[in-house]
């Protein structure tokens, strides 16, 4: 049994760069840009792949959870002096929407507060933001309190600032009908680029452009998925460490005509990981960049894994779905929550979206903040 990253990148980003024209900057360097889109509500946000700037290895960073700071009482993110203020529980121990507060505003305190919620509810929603109309400098200056701001090494990013991960879709794209050609699902759970020695913590993703209805994002609850396991059967799962392998993405990225910014990387993270500021456990796997267990057989691994990755997928008593109203920004922690976009519209509608993902500590079976 084999995992491999080919259906999320079949429709993400990456597989446009082939599509796109290649260009010749006065510097010399080689882009591919997307031609030919009319009506983009953010061409400043369009993806660029440069094909000559190449990086080195990401090297080790301090890393400090700003939610170790918070005031557990929210007195600055959810004021009790705030009359627009408005909080939903999306399910009773996952995800809460959130109306009346404005990311871009929040003091440092106040973004402290948000690391912990993001930390104890796993996902945030927040309606009616203002985050896209912030220039790319500023969006990487807000994201970077959270944490040293991640360069992809395949997606698009806008011109000149690569820390900044987009999600494209064009107008009247045939992909939905040539993707289903060769499948029956979009669904493809995963982690943020767990493959990293560093992977994200408190993540943004915000919708600039996309369908009325559909390309809805689900999540799921690995704090809760570790909860549910016998303890017999955590114990057993306590000292396990899997590899996670960016080398398929890869691979699929130059296979698509994209681009490869640095050597991929693959790094043995544990099976189970704490989070260091809620010292919580969660299961820390996933189908697309997850790929086998240290000292076990590949058949014995791959039992293990794929009972993991069924449990997560199977169930909805585990999950919630987000929906992309205009102007939604959803905050989670990618420590504790794996997530599938949805690629469910033929309506030939753009769908359009920024990720800001701050890499946090090294993941550890005992954390520390």
């Amino acid at each position: 049994m084999s995992y491999s990253a080919t259906t999320i990148e079949s429709v993400s980003a990456p597989d446009l760069a082939g599509t796109g024209k290649e260009f010749k900057s006065e510097k010399g360097t080689v882009e591919i840009r997307i031609t030919g889109e009319e009506g983009v509500k953010y061409p400043h946000y369009l993806p660029v792949w440069d094909k000559t700037t190449k990086y080195e290895p990401l090297k080790p960073f301090d890393h400090v959870d700003p939610g170790s700071r918070a005031d557990s009482t929210f007195t600055n993110l959810l004021s009790k002096d705030n009359e627009q203020l408005k909080v939903k529980s999306i399910t009773p121990k996952f995800g809460s929407e959130i109306r009346g507060v404005q990311l871009s505003k929040l003091s440092d305190a106040g973004k402290d507060e948000l690391a912990l919620l993001a930390a104890q509810r796993g996902v945030l929603v927040f309606r009616d933001q203002d985050l896209i109309d912030l220039t790319p400098s500023e969006a990487l200056k807000y994201s970077s309190y959270f944490g040293r701001n991640h360069i992809h090494p395949t997606s698009g990013a806008p011109k000149g600032h690569p820390e900044i991960h987009l999600i494209y879709r064009k107008e009247d794209d045939p992909i939905h009908d040539t993707f289903f050609k060769d499948h029956i699902s979009s669904i493809a759970w995963h982690s943020d680029v767990t493959y990293e020695q560093q992977p994200p913590g408190t993540t943004f993703l915000a919708i600039l452009e996309g369908p009325e209805s559909g390309g809805d994002t689900i999540f799921a609850d690995t704090q809760e998925a570790y909860e549910r396991l016998s303890p017999e059967f955590r114990n057993r799962l306590l000292g396990l460490e899997v590899l996670h392998s960016g080398v398929n993405q890869a691979e699929v990225a130059l296979k698509q005509g994209g681009i490869v910014r640095r050597d991929p990387v693959e790094n043995w993270h544990p099976l189970i990981r704490q989070h260091p500021v809620t010292k919580k456990k969660a299961l820390f796997v996933n189908p697309q960049f997850s790929r086998y267990i240290k000292g076990f057989k590949r058949e014995e691994s791959d039992a293990i894994l794929q009972f993991l990755y069924d449990f997560l997928s199977k169930s909805s008593d585990l999950q919630l779905r987000a929906n992309w109203e205009p102007r939604t920004v959803v905050v989670w922690d990618n420590r504790r929550a794996v997530h599938s976009a949805l690629f469910d519209w033929d309506t030939g509608s753009r769908r359009h979206a920024l990720r800001l993902t701050p890499q946090a500590e090294r993941p550890s079976e005992t954390a520390t903040a």
